[in-house]
């Protein structure tokens, strides 16, 4: 795949986008630049903000961005630093932003990142290579009972009391190193019929180890704050999660800059000071076509909500 990969639902959010030829445009989950470049097209002045905690993004993206030049500026942090990060760059308000939650394929496919259960590996797992905590420490330092509520949380596992123990029986004898070390461990420790399921077993599992490895959840609540409140009016917010506990949180961010009064509905006018500043533009989520599913099978739990600045 590596760089001629096609980001998922490209169209659907450049359309959701909505751009203005000459408007800012933030790229929070810069990736490989394939979005960002779908964004550049539709500019015909204006300038786009790329932002990842990856520096090998940021290197592979900067080749493929190179020829609008001067337009564009990468950014090698945390998105939840996007204020900051506008501050410094003496932006205001941004036209659009668009975040893709997703490990891109590039990451997966490299087998030295720990990503994938599919291929061995060294843990790692961390976005910022230079991040002091990685699921190696996660797995063989953290406790029981905190590994037991990141499976359970953030992987949504129902057999997260049965695996966190497992992990902490196997650690004993000796730290557990590799992916596939961890993949045994997880399979040992679920029950027949779970095997018998047509996802594989360690996927929630690994969900949560990444979610907590890049404090991920932390990061996405502050980023979508700044994010909305940061554009300006009229500017769209573009953000596409793959599992349900992140889309949630995108709802919900969502929801309460749209319908946030906290009065008691018995009440004939709203006396919280509630203020509505964004709106939904689709009522449920944009998922992929079947023609997407079947060029890019990793698409198949992509959602993409789309909200306006009011």
């Amino acid at each position: 795949m590596g760089g001629a990969h096609v980001p998922v639902l490209l169209e659907e959010s450049i359309s959701g986008l909505n751009i203005r030829p000459n408007g800012v445009y933030v790229d929070g989950t810069l990736g490989r630049g394939g979005h960002s470049e779908a964004i550049l097209r539709a500019l015909s002045g204006g300038r786009l903000i790329g932002i990842d905690r990856d520096r090998t993004a940021i290197e592979e993206a900067g080749e493929r961005l190179r020829p609008w030049g001067g337009r564009v500026t990468l950014v090698q942090d945390n998105f939840r630093n996007l204020g900051a990060i506008l501050d410094s760059l003496h932006i205001d308000r941004a036209d659009g932003m668009l975040f893709d939650l997703g490990v891109s394929s590039p990451q997966l496919d490299d087998g030295s990142r720990g990503f994938s259960y599919m291929t061995d590996a060294p843990l790692d797992m961390r976005m910022d290579r230079g991040a002091p905590v990685s699921a190696r420490t996660v797995v063989n330092e953290w406790d029981e009972a905190e590994l037991r509520r990141i499976f359970f949380e953030y992987g949504e596992e129902r057999y997260s009391s049965r695996i966190a123990a497992a992990i902490v029986r196997r650690r004993k004898e000796k730290p557990v190193e590799t992916t596939f070390e961890l993949v045994d461990i997880i399979r040992s420790a679920m029950p027949a019929q779970a095997l018998r399921e047509k996802q594989h077993p360690a996927k929630r599992c690994f969900q949560a180890i990444r979610i907590a490895v890049n404090e991920e959840l932390d990061s996405l609540s502050d980023m979508l704050g700044t994010a909305m409140d940061r554009l300006s009016p009229g500017g769209r917010l573009c953000v596409i999660s793959f599992h349900s506990l992140e889309d949630r949180i995108v709802k919900n961010a969502i929801r309460a800059k749209e319908n946030g009064c906290t009065c008691p509905p018995e009440l004939p006018v709203c006396v919280c000071g509630f203020r509505q500043t964004m709106r939904s533009v689709t009522r449920k989520p944009v998922t992929p076509t079947q023609a997407e599913l079947e060029a890019n099978p990793r698409s198949r739990s992509a959602k993409l909500r789309i909200a306006e600045r009011v």
